[in-house]
């Protein structure tokens, strides 16, 4: 449909998986004696999609258009507005232009990306072995990125504990994870301007969340202020609790998925834990896979798992899709390559009635 000179279109707030934007079309009926008359109102919504596409060597696989990219609703077929990569400045690709509506919901929170590191802290030895490594490997992440990126450094142990809010300063960074995560306590952290962490996510917070799944509601709830895609890296052993029946999800993780679907944060897991499978894995695999991330064992090739990493932290397609009318609350979303081949890593769900 020709958008009317008379069209106004207005984004309402981030719903489930993505930011929903509803545009009102009136179509105007014009006399002889050229007075407007409204006769129709036509409501079209948007959900943004989030896409990582990475190829079987864990690289990004840049260049794509919305024609590459096949979006279901709830088994339906909804119809991909645009595509639009947005990611670091070491990466220049062609992309589908977007309004100034469009923008204001997709852009990044400022000119770099926004990644947390979430460090699950246990002494037991077939854990810290793994968490000594990653927090190693973990320095090497931050080559990859720009003088623009920003990474904020938190750790879960018995509570939720703020290292830095977010920064760019290689050597404050540097510190925490060769030293100070595992041999100190976090200092008082001041909240960083203009995008910060901190100011929504308060050391008095941190100190009343005694599960992981807290931690993790409170961190997206901290993030769903700042536009933009945003990362938490969790490097940890896992959680939920094990029982005769297998693994069921404590009653907090709800919550937990809501708020990081909600502030488009995705969740990539890098499991610690010195075993080809256990139990606990089994939560860090479904918040990776419900958020639009990953999950990587890496206590046998550490360093293919950080390759990933690098990747899926390179950058990401925004996807403006319509969405289908539904009187559903809770949708399924699946998101595909049609004309290439590798993997896509999107949010499988967003909450929202009918429109």
């Amino acid at each position: 449909m020709r958008r009317s000179p008379h069209s106004a279109s207005t984004g309402c707030p981030a719903v489930g998986a993505a930011a929903v934007i509803v545009t009102l079309i009136p179509c105007i009926v014009v006399s002889a004696q050229q007075t407007p008359r409204y006769v129709e109102r036509v409501d079209v919504a948007r959900i943004i999609v989030d896409a990582r596409v990475l190829d079987d060597g864990g690289s990004p696989i840049t260049g794509l258009t919305a024609d590459d990219f096949k979006v279901t609703i709830d088994g339906k077929v909804a119809r991909i507005e645009t595509a639009t990569w947005v990611g670091g400045r070491d990466v220049d690709v062609e992309s589908t232009p977007l309004d100034a509506a469009q923008f204001r919901e997709a852009a990044p929170a400022g000119p770099g990306r926004l990644i947390v590191f979430l460090f699950q802290k246990d002494f037991e030895r077939s854990r810290l072995v793994g968490l000594m490594r990653m927090l190693l490997k973990s320095r090497e992440v931050l080559d990859t990125l720009t003088a623009d990126d920003r990474v904020a450094i938190l750790s879960f142990d018995s509570h939720l504990k703020i290292w830095t809010d977010f920064t760019n300063s290689r050597q404050r960074l540097d510190r925490v994870l060769a030293h100070d995560l595992l041999l100190e306590l976090p200092p008082p952290v001041l909240a960083s301007f203009p995008l910060s962490l901190v100011e929504h996510l308060g050391a008095d917070s941190g100190r009343r969340a005694y599960g992981i799944e807290r931690a993790l509601q409170l961190i997206g709830e901290a993030l769903q202020p700042l536009p933009g895609s945003k990362s938490v890296v969790l490097i940890g052993h896992g959680f939920g609790r094990f029982s005769g029946g297998g693994v069921t999800m404590e009653s907090e993780y709800h919550a937990a998925r809501q708020a990081l679907v909600e502030s488009r944060t995705s969740v990539f897991s890098l499991d610690v834990t010195d075993a080809d499978y256990h139990s606990l894995e089994a939560g860090l695999q479904i918040v990776s896979e419900q958020t639009g991330g990953f999950y990587e064992r890496t206590h046998v090739f550490p360093d293919l798992a950080m390759r990933r990493l690098a990747g899926a932290l390179a950058g990401y397609y925004v996807l403006f899709v319509e969405r289908p009318e539904s009187r559903r609350t809770l949708h399924d979303v699946r998101t595909e390559l049609t004309r290439r081949k590798g993997r896509v890593f999107a949010a499988t769900n967003f909450s929202g009635g009918e429109r």
